[in-house]
């Protein structure tokens, strides 16, 4: 049932970027040849971000701390209720608690770089 679903969908957005990218280029190739290569935007150098990562050290240390707090987790979670984790149906479950863990991490970062700002 989700193979009906997932790979049509994936052939499609393929196949859109793949169309996306060719129509693009020939769009900017005909402005070029144009003479208006300052509407092409493509000779402009690239704009910087204006955030600058100013603790890469602690934002990845971070995140790491969060990752290994997660897979402690679910090692607990595995040693109290095994049919929990080991079983097909919840296959998701570590992943979930893994990816919550490191989207953690990156929010005490984030609120963390803020209040050094003000």
């Amino acid at each position: 049932m989700l193979e009906e679903v997932v790979i049509p969908a994936i052939v499609f957005f393929g196949t859109y970027h793949i169309i996306r990218l060719i129509s693009e280029h020939l769009l900017k190739r005909k402005i070029i040849k144009a003479g208006h290569i300052d509407k092409a935007g493509i000779m402009e150098p690239p704009k910087q971000s204006e955030e600058v990562n100013r603790y890469p050290s602690l934002k990845w240390g971070l995140v790491a701390l969060m990752s290994g707090l997660g897979f402690i987790l679910i090692e607990i979670l595995r040693q109290v209720n095994p049919e929990l984790i080991n079983d097909y149906r919840n296959a998701t479950l570590p992943i979930g608690i893994l990816l919550v863990f490191i989207s953690l991490g990156f929010l005490i970062y984030f609120f963390i770089v803020n209040r050094k700002k003000m």
